[in-house]
């Protein structure tokens, strides 16, 4: 017996059809509930996203949901702050609590004081509330925790030449590819149904090249890889449209019809011949000319640009290089190439909602931090969402300058999510009030002055654009009332903002109006869209020959008007990483490894997850790759205990030691966000195997986004010794 989108079994027992949240592909689960709980989840083999696959995060998440080391009920700190002592609460006095103090200090020190944090999977479904509290304040501080080197560098690359994000989840069409070229991603690990899309396309025939410092899964399936010297993707996707623009195999028409600025460009890739660029990247002459023509002959072709090339001080032109790829190539909007948005129309999306209904006024934007420094990225004029600058942000706390933020709203695990962590600490201990909103008791929310627990996407009711399709919407179904004494992060929002008596816009100040509301211009309720489980988009090719690109030509702009506005270099150029064997050869004499981090799991998102029993025993400790050869040298073996010390005292952390061909001689890989939750200490072990604890936050940005270099930096390496 079926009932809408609800299998009905039995009284008790029910399976409630509904989308995971524990990563950005959303995909599409079923959920058995007994008796009022969940006791089962897989995937639900009528969602054309992953078609019944589920990954290990999703398949944990009962686990997660009922774990015994939950919040469960609001909590106040009963010591000092970060000593690790909490008293439970009313909810009424939590929610009374918070919207006094907060209440208080816009009084005393203005709205720009205010900001809230995110950074993690989950944190995406209360986005247009959180800036909807931002927005009642005229609050303009947003603190993405890594805005600056994550998805919005690929944002602001892409819509200064598309006009629209071609070159990451969603838009690529893989399935139908003939060339798939992957750039510093892993989809393996961080997208697995990218992944499985990408494995669709190699079986139809495509090629696919791998552009990474590491030898990762992906790349094992590659027909082509490419390993270059860290931080110099810049410089390796110019010497590929050299060969492509000077060997003629650019698609001529395309170019002429709806590119601008082509001939700058051939001017400028001029300065990057293979050979010159063999030396920069350590690739021979002759795989990078194969890469170009490997690329060129096999059309449509596809890039993917992920967090490997952008964690560098030249990450927007980086992107900018590989993006003109695909465009000099006309691989934009056709079927196997590069999809511009495709969504339901009449839906509002949340880009729709952050950039329209609750965008504040430019006078308030022109507040954020960074505004003036990155104008791109806060200001605005931004071609990103809402964002502060976060490290900017982080010294704002600290010194008051550009003026005093002093209040913290935290819904991320913050302390390991930045880098300069300590800092982030530092500043923290110094806010006059910050509150918690997590699941497990991280460093971060220890920091805290009051926590309010939200519930597990099992129970909530929303509506998803997942990230790794272009044409889908999907309805997150309440398939559980929320687990002990917890809340939808949402409804929490909107508490808070009623109790500190501010005004927000009526058609969105309930759960109910904001999921009706999003799907009202497509001619139906939430309700309509529960029913039917999920909606898919039939695509439409080149969309761009009705109305142009939505650039300032209307064309795609290979040399950008937007950056020539902002004094920036219109043409993508290579720049080495201030800390490198090349850039600062006296350091790397005593610091001679180059480390490179991030690498993510296929087991956690982030710092989430590491609580979870089946998730911790397949990647139970953080490993640092090495090479046999540089490990040979250091005298370790397989599976010793490494101290990674960066220079300039910012200090030491440790890992496991794993030794491996997958990385270069003289480059090691950390990855990052590690902690340990069975540490009973308030800290739980954050600096022992954090890399956060040793990258700094300090200048030199990526002078476009403010991006770090957190990737090619300079380090060395030695074993533990027992005391």
């Amino acid at each position: 017996m079926a009932e809408g989108n609800m299998l009905v079994k039995e009284e008790s027992l029910r399976v409630v059809k509904t989308f995971c949240d524990r990563c950005h592909c959303e995909c599409g689960v079923r959920v058995t509930v007994k008796n009022g709980q969940a006791v089962k989840i897989e995937g639900d083999p009528d969602c054309p996203i992953n078609e019944g696959s589920l990954c290990p995060k999703g398949l944990a998440a009962i686990k997660f949901a009922y774990h015994p080391e939950r919040i469960r009920y609001p909590m106040k700190r009963a010591g000092r702050r970060g000593e690790g002592k909490w008293q439970q609460i009313s909810w009424d006095e939590a929610l009374d609590t918070v919207a006094a103090r907060f209440k208080e200090i816009l009084q005393k020190y203005g709205p720009e004081s205010i900001t809230w944090s995110w950074g993690d999977a989950s944190a995406r479904s209360h986005w247009v509330t959180k800036q909807g509290w931002l927005y009642a304040m005229n609050a303009p501080n947003h603190l993405h925790s890594d805005a600056h080197y994550c998805f919005h560098p690929v944002m602001i690359a892409n819509r200064a030449t598309f006009g629209d994000v071609l070159t990451s989840e969603g838009a690529p069409d893989y399935k139908n590819s003939k060339c798939i070229m992957l750039w510093g991603g892993n989809p393996v690990m961080s997208h697995p149904v990218a992944a499985r899309d990408i494995m669709t396309g190699r079986r139809n025939g495509a090629k696919l090249i791998v552009v990474d410092p590491r030898f990762t899964e992906i790349a094992a399936k590659a027909d082509l890889f490419l390993q270059p010297r860290p931080a110099t993707d810049d410089a390796l996707a110019l010497a590929i449209l050299h060969v492509l623009i000077l060997e003629e195999l650019y698609d001529k028409e395309f170019v002429a019809k709806w590119c601008v600025g082509f001939d700058e460009l051939r001017n400028r890739v001029r300065e990057y011949p293979p050979q010159r660029v063999a030396e920069i990247t350590g690739i021979p002459r002759e795989e990078i000319i194969r890469a170009a023509r490997m690329y060129a002959t096999h059309r449509p072709g596809t890039t993917h640009t992920r967090m490997g090339m952008l964690m560098n001080i030249n990450a927007i032109q980086t992107v900018r290089a590989v993006n003109l790829i695909p465009a000099i190539c006309g691989d934009i909007d056709i079927k196997g190439g590069h999809i511009m948005f495709n969504r339901p129309p009449g839906l509002k999306g949340r880009r729709d909602i952050l950039g329209e209904d609750l965008r504040q006024p430019p006078e308030i934007e022109e507040k954020r931090i960074g505004a003036k420094e990155f104008p791109l990225l806060c200001g605005s004029q931004s071609l990103a969402l809402n964002n502060s600058h976060p490290p900017s942000v982080i010294h704002a706390m600290l010194n008051d300058q550009p003026y005093p933020v002093r209040a913290l709203w935290a819904c991320n695990n913050l302390l390991l999510a930045m880098e300069g962590a300590r800092e982030t600490k530092e500043s923290l201990m110094r806010l006059d009030f910050v509150v918690g909103s997590d699941f497990f008791m991280t460093p971060t929310m220890e920091l805290c002055d009051l926590i309010l627990p939200p519930c597990s996407y099992l129970a909530r009711d929303e509506v998803v654009e997942p990230m790794c399709t272009c044409n889908l919407i999907g309805a997150r179904q309440k398939a559980i009332e929320p687990e002990f004494d917890t809340r939808d992060e949402r409804e929490i929002t909107y508490e808070v903002i009623r109790r500190m008596g501010l005004k927000f816009p009526a058609e969105w100040d309930t759960i109910e109006k904001q999921n009706d509301v999003r799907v009202k211009g497509m001619g139906l309720t939430f309700e309509d869209l529960k029913r039917k489980s999920y909606i898919i988009e039939p695509i439409r090719y080149k969309k761009y020959e009705e109305k142009g690109f939505a650039t300032p030509s209307g064309k795609v702009e290979l040399s950008s008007s937007i950056f020539e506005k902002f004094a920036y270099d219109p043409l993508p150029y290579y720049k080495e990483n201030p800390e490198t064997p090349v850039s600062a050869p006296e350091l790397a004499r005593e610091y001679p490894l180059t480390l490179i981090t991030g690498g993510r799991t296929i087991v956690y998102f982030h710092g989430a997850n590491m609580h979870i029993p089946w998730l911790r025993e397949i990647v139970p400790d953080p490993t640092l790759q090495i090479h046999p050869d540089t490990a040979g040298e250091l005298n370790l073996q397989d599976g010793d205990w490494v101290w990674i010390e960066a220079p300039k005292q910012r200090g030491r952390i440790k890992m496991k030691a794993d030794i491996t061909e997958a990385v270069l001689p003289g480059v090691v890989h950390c990855p990052s966000h590690w902690w340990y939750p069975e540490n009973r200490d308030p800290e739980h072990g954050c600096w022992d195997s954090n890399i956060n604890a040793i990258l700094s936050n300090d200048p030199p940005y990526d002078p476009i986004c403010g991006a770090t270099p957190l990737r090619g930096n300079l380090c060395k390496v030695y074993k533990v010794r027992e005391a």
